[in-house]
C-alpha cells in the first residue's frame, strides 16, 4: 500500500464511541430483548477492543516499542483518567463510594483495575495493557508475545463469557476465586487488553490484506461469534459478556478492513469519540432529573430508543465543544512555543506527502521508495520525518551509520532500514538486535560479518565508478563466495550513480556504463544461479534523469525534501516537487546607527545613511551559513526583502530593515521559505555559499526547534 491515510480508523472511533452509549442505554430493550442483546452484548462489543488496536497500531512495534512514545502514551492517559475521577467524584460520593467496607483496598483495586465508575476501567486497562504488551514485544519478540498475549486471553475468557464452564472444576473455580478478589472481572489490562494491543501492533506492519477478504473475513468471524453468544446466553453460562472466543478473529478482519479507508485524516473525531465515551455516564445521571423537572420521564427515560438518542445527542454536543475549546488551545499553545523560540524549522509534512506522489509517479510499476533519511534527514529531523514517511506507507529507509539506524528502531520506525555506510562487525549483535540491514562493501568485511556466526541481512554494493566503497565490477568470484556465506542473508545488491545529475553529454555516457556494468554483475550472478531480491541503482537524480530503469527501490533523497542540489537546474522529468522545510526566526531588537557608523565584527559593514536595523537570534552554530554575510543572503520580514548586514555570527545576524514598515520586535523573519508572496528558495542560498543544497540543509543545528505543520 503506497498511501497509508487512517480515514477509516478515524471514522469508526465515532461509531466505537455510540457503541459505548448504546451498551448503557440499551436501546432496543423495548423492542426485542434477544435485538438489544445482539446489538449491546455483540455487535457494541468490538468498541473497545477496537480502541485498545488502535493505540497498539501506533505504539507496538516489531522489535522494539519507543520508550518515549511509550511514555507519553502512559503519561496521556494517566492525565485523562485523573480528570475523569475527579469529574465523576459528586456522582461517587452521591453514590456512597466512600461509604463503603474495606474502602482503601477497594479504591486501590478500582485504581488499578476496575474503574472508579462502571465505564472507568478501559483507562487502567489501557496504561496496563499497553505496558504489558510493550513488555512482551521487547522480552519475547512478536510472535511469542502474542502466543502469551492469547493465553491471557483465555484465562480471561473462562472468568467471563465461559465461566459457567470453569466454576464445575472446583480447582479452577478457587483459581477464579481468588482473583475476583482483586479485580471484579476479567476484563482487565491483563487478561483482556494487551491481545489487541498486539494484534493491532501486528496490522500496523503486515502487508494489507485484500478488502474482499477483510469483508469475508469479518461476516464469517462475526457470524460466529454472534453464534457463540447466543449460545453461551441459552445455557446461562455468561458471568460478564464482554469477551469471546472469535473477538479477535472479528476484530482482526475489521480493523484490517478499515485501513483501506483512505482520505483526509480526522483528527477532531479522536477528541470526539473521548470525550462521548468519557461524559455519556454523566448525561445518563443528569438525564433523570431532568427528564423529570420537565415531565418527559416516560419519553426521555423509559422510551429506549428516545433514552439512546437523547443522551448521544448530548453527548456529542458537549463532545464537540470541549474538542473545540482544546483544539482552540492547542492552536494558541502552539503559537505561543513558536513565539518563544528564538529561530525554528517548519516541517511541512502535506507538501512532504506531494512529493511522495509526484516521485511515485516517475517510478516504474513494483518499484518501492526507499527513503534517505541520513543526516537528520537533511536537517529536518530524522526521527519526525521519518515517522511521518511510516504513516504515509513507505516501508523502507535509507541511513548513514548504525547508530543512526538504531535511533530509528528506538522510535519505533518499522520497515527495512539500510546502512549505506561502513559498520565494524564488533556492532554485529546490534545490527540483528534492531533489525538493520548492513552494505557489505569488500571481502574482508564480508568475512569478517559472517565470523560473528550471527545472521544478518546484507545489501551489497558494487563499484561501477564511483571508485568509493563496493566491489568492482570485474570481482564475480568474489560475489559469487560472498553469496554463500552462511550468516550473510543477501537482500539487496546496488551501486551508485556518480554523474546522474549532470545532463552534459560526457556525463550521461559515463552514467550508462555505469548503469551497463552494474547491469552485467547481476547477468553474470544469474548464470550462477544468483538471484538477489532487490536491486536498486536510482537516488534522486538517477529518477529523475533516468526514470525508464526498472529496480526494486528508488533511494530518494534531496528530491523527496522538495528541492534540487543546484539552483535552475535541468533535469529530464521535472517534476512538481515542493519544499518541504522553511527556516524562521524573530526580530528580537531593533537598532538604528547614524551615517558612518559601523556594524559587527570586523567592521565588514558601515553605514551609509541612518539605518534601522534588526538582530535576528540566528547565526551559523545553527546552520545559517557566514558565506552569506554582508549582503549576500537576507531575509522576509513583513514579505519584503531585508539583507544581511556585516557578518553572520556564531549565533547572531543583523538585517536592514530601514525601508520595510510596520518592523517590531517579534516580527516573524524567514530565512528559508514564503512570505508575503516572496520567497528564498534553499537553492539560492546554497549557490551564493557556492555548495549545494543537500550541504546547506544537512547543516541546520540541532540547536533548532522542529515544528511540524500541516497546512
Amino acid at each position: 500500500m503506497r498511501t497509508k491515510e487512517y480515514t477509516g480508523i478515524d471514522l469508526f472511533r465515532l461509531a466505537a464511541a455510540f457503541l459505548m452509549v448504546a451498551i448503557h442505554t440499551s436501546p432496543l430493550a423495548d423492542v426485542s430483548e434477544t435485538g438489544d442483546f445482539i446489538l449491546t452484548r455483540v455487535l457494541a462489543r468490538v468498541g473497545v477492543p477496537f480502541f485498545f488496536m488502535t493505540s497498539g497500531f501506533f505504539l507496538i512495534s516489531r522489535d522494539v516499542c519507543h520508550m518515549k512514545r511509550l511514555w507519553d502514551f502512559e503519561k496521556k492517559t494517566s492525565v485523562i483518567y485523573g480528570a475523569a475521577i475527579l469529574l465523576y467524584l459528586p456522582v461517587n460520593v452521591y453514590q456512597g463510594y466512600f461509604q463503603t467496607e474495606h474502602f482503601l483496598p477497594t479504591l486501590l483495586r478500582d485504581l488499578v483495575f476496575d474503574g472508579t465508575l462502571y465505564h472507568l476501567w478501559y483507562l487502567p486497562a489501557a496504561m496496563l495493557g499497553a505496558l504489558l504488551a510493550w513488555g512482551l514485544v521487547r522480552r519475547f519478540g512478536e510472535r511469542r508475545a502474542l502466543a502469551a498475549a492469547a493465553v491471557l486471553y483465555l484465562i480471561g475468557l473462562f472468568g467471563a463469557s465461559y465461566y459457567g464452564l470453569a466454576e464445575q472444576l472446583s480447582g479452577v473455580r478457587c483459581f477464579y476465586t481468588q482473583l475476583f478478589q482483586v479485580s471484579d472481572h476479567t476484563r482487565n489490562g491483563i487478561f483482556f487488553a494487551p491481545l489487541f494491543f498486539l494484534l493491532g501492533g501486528i496490522l500496523a506492519q503486515k502487508e494489507r490484506k485484500r478488502l474482499s477478504v477483510c469483508v469475508e473475513g469479518f461476516c464469517v468471524s462475526f457470524c460466529l461469534m454472534l453464534a457463540e453468544a447466543l449460545l453461551l446466553r441459552h445455557f446461562s453460562l455468561q458471568r460478564h459478556d464482554s469477551m469471546y472466543l472469535f473477538l479477535p478473529f472479528c476484530m482482526y478482519f475489521l480493523f484490517g478492513g478499515l485501513l483501506h479507508i483512505r482520505g483526509k485524516r480526522l483528527a477532531f473525531l479522536r477528541d470526539v469519540s473521548l470525550v462521548i465515551y468519557l461524559i455519556h455516564p454523566l448525561v445518563i445521571v443528569m438525564l433523570r432529573p431532568a427528564a423529570r423537572l420537565l415531565g418527559l420521564w416516560e419519553l426521555l427515560v423509559e422510551n429506549s430508543v428516545v433514552h439512546f438518542l437523547t443522551v448521544g445527542a448530548i453527548s456529542a454536543v458537549f463532545a464537540v465543544g470541549a474538542a473545540l475549546l482544546r483544539r482552540n488551545y492547542q492552536t494558541k499553545r502552539e503559537v505561543c512555543d513558536r513565539d518563544r523560540d528564538r529561530a525554528y524549522l517548519e516541517i511541512n509534512v502535506n507538501n512532504l506527502a506531494h512529493n511522495i506522489r509526484e516521485l511515485r509517479r516517475l517510478m516504474q510499476p513494483g518499484c518501492e521508495l526507499m527513503a534517505v533519511v541520513k543526516a537528520e534527514a537533511y536537517g529536518h529531523g530524522m526521527y519526525e520525518t521519518a515517522a511521518h514517511l511510516n504513516r504515509m506507507g513507505v516501508r523502507a529507509f535509507a541511513v548513514a551509520t548504525i547508530d543512526e539506524g538504531i535511533r530509528l528502531r528506538l522510535c519505533g520506525i518499522l520497515g527495512e532500514i539500510l546502512v549505506l555506510g561502513y559498520t565494524p562487525d564488533g556492532r554485529v549483535r546490534e545490527l540483528v538486535k534492531y533489525d538493520l540491514t548492513q552494505t557489505v562493501v569488500d571481502l574482508g568485511h564480508a568475512l569478517r560479518l559472517n565470523a560473528q556466526r550471527r545472521t544478518v541481512k546484507v545489501h551489497i554494493k558494487v563499484d561501477t565508478g564511483m571508485h568509493r566503497l563496493g566491489f568492482a565490477e570485474g570481482e564475480m568470484e568474489v560475489l559469487a563466495k560472498i553469496c554463500k556465506l552462511k550468516y550473510l542473508k543477501i537482500c539487496g545488491i546496488y551501486t551508485h550513480l556518480c554523474v546522474s545529475d549532470s545532463l552534459a553529454a560526457e556525463d550521461v555516457s559515463y552514467t550508462r556504463g555505469q548503469i551497463n556494468r552494474f547491469y552485467q554483475v547481476l547477468d553474470a550472478l544469474k548464470k550462477e544461479g544468483i538471484t538477489i531480491p532487490a536491486v536498486h541503482i536510482q537516488s534522486s537524480y538517477g529518477l529523475l534523469n533516468y526514470p525508464e530503469l526498472k529496480c526494486d527501490y528508488v533511494r530518494a533523497g534531496i528530491a523527496l525534501y522538495g528541492v534540487l542540489s543546484h539552483a535552475e537546474e535541468r533535469t529530464i522529468q521535472t517534476p512538481d516537487l515542493r519544499p518541504v522545510l522553511s527556516l524562521k526566526s524573530r526580530v528580537v531588537l531593533l537598532r538604528s546607527v547614524k551615517s558612518g557608523e559601523s556594524v559587527g565584527y570586523g567592521r565588514a559593514f558601515v553605514a551609509e545613511r541612518r539605518t534601522q536595523l534588526a538582530v535576528l537570534p540566528v547565526g551559523y552554530a545553527d546552520g545559517y551559513p557566514r558565506e552569506l554575510s554582508c549582503g549576500k543572503g537576507g531575509v522576509l520580514i513583513n514579505g519584503c526583502y531585508a539583507p544581511v548586514v556585516g557578518r553572520v555570527c556564531m549565533d547572531q545576524l543583523t538585517v536592514d530593515v530601514t525601508d520595510i514598515p510596520n518592523v517590531r520586535v517579534g516580527s516573524e523573519a524567514v530565512l528559508i521559505g514564503e512570505a508575503g508572496g516572496e520567497k528564498i528558495f534553499a537553492q539560492r542560498l546554497a549557490g551564493a555559499c557556492k555548495t549545494i543544497t543537500n550541504e546547506l540543509l544537512s547543516r541546520m543545528g540541532s540547536r533548532l526547534t522542529h515544528v511540524i505543520v500541516s497546512p
